[in-house]
C-alpha cells in the first residue's frame, strides 16, 4: 500500500497505519472505519467525552476503562475497542481525533478516492452537491468524496478544498481583490 510520507511522519498517522494494516489482514476495514466514524460523532456531540480523552489528569487504567464503556455503549468491534485500550495505555488518546482523520485518509486512498470539503454561504441542495461532485471526480480522475459545510461570512459561492489545494470562488474574496485593486 502507497501511503504518504507526510501521514506515515505523524504519531497520529503510525497509529492510523497499524490499525490499517491490522484490519486490513482482518478483513475489516469498512467496519473499522465506520467505527471510527462513530467515534468521531461521539467526541463531537459530548464534550465530556472529548474532555476525557485530553484531560492528562486522568490515569490510564481510568481513561481504558471509560473508553471501553463508550466502545461497548457504540457497538465497536474487537479491533476498534482494543485499538482505543492501546491509545490508552500510551497516553495517546488526545491524538484519537488526528488517528481518525489519517485512518480515513489511508482508506480512501486505498479505495481510489479523494476528499473535498466545500464550504458556502447557503446550504446546497443534494442534486447541486452531486453535481459538484461530478465535476470534481471529472476535473479529479478520482472518485471525489465530498463534504459541505455553511459559512455565512462567505457571502456567495464556494470554497472547495482538495487536500492542499483551494478553489476560492467566493464573493468575498472577489470583494477583497477588488478592494486591494482599488488601492493601488
Amino acid at each position: 500500500m502507497d501511503i504518504s510520507a507526510g501521514i506515515q511522519a505523524s504519531l497520529s498517522g503510525r497509529y492510523a497505519s497499524a490499525l490499517f494494516d491490522l484490519a486490513s489482514e482482518q478483513g475489516t476495514v469498512t467496519a473499522v472505519e465506520s467505527d471510527l466514524e462513530s467515534l468521531k460523532s461521539a467526541l463531537a456531540e459530548s464534550a465530556e467525552l472529548a474532555h476525557l480523552t485530553t484531560n492528562p489528569k486522568v490515569s490510564r487504567a481510568e481513561s481504558e476503562k471509560a473508553l471501553a464503556a463508550v466502545a461497548k455503549h457504540l457497538g465497536l468491534s474487537e479491533l476498534t475497542q482494543n485499538f482505543l485500550g492501546v491509545l490508552a495505555q500510551n497516553r495517546r488518546l488526545s491524538a484519537l481525533s488526528d488517528v481518525i482523520a489519517a485512518f480515513q485518509m489511508i482508506a480512501a486512498a486505498q479505495r481510489g478516492e479523494v476528499s473535498a470539503e466545500v464550504a458556502s454561504a447557503h446550504p446546497l441542495s443534494e442534486s447541486q452537491l452531486e453535481a459538484l461532485r461530478n465535476k470534481l471526480t471529472a476535473r479529479q480522475g478520482r472518485t471525489v468524496k465530498l463534504t459541505s459545510k455553511v459559512d455565512p461570512d462567505l457571502l456567495g459561492g464556494l470554497v472547495v478544498t482538495i487536500g492542499s489545494q483551494r478553489i476560492d470562488g467566493s464573493i468575498r474574496t472577489r470583494l477583497n481583490s477588488l478592494a486591494q485593486a482599488m488601492k493601488a
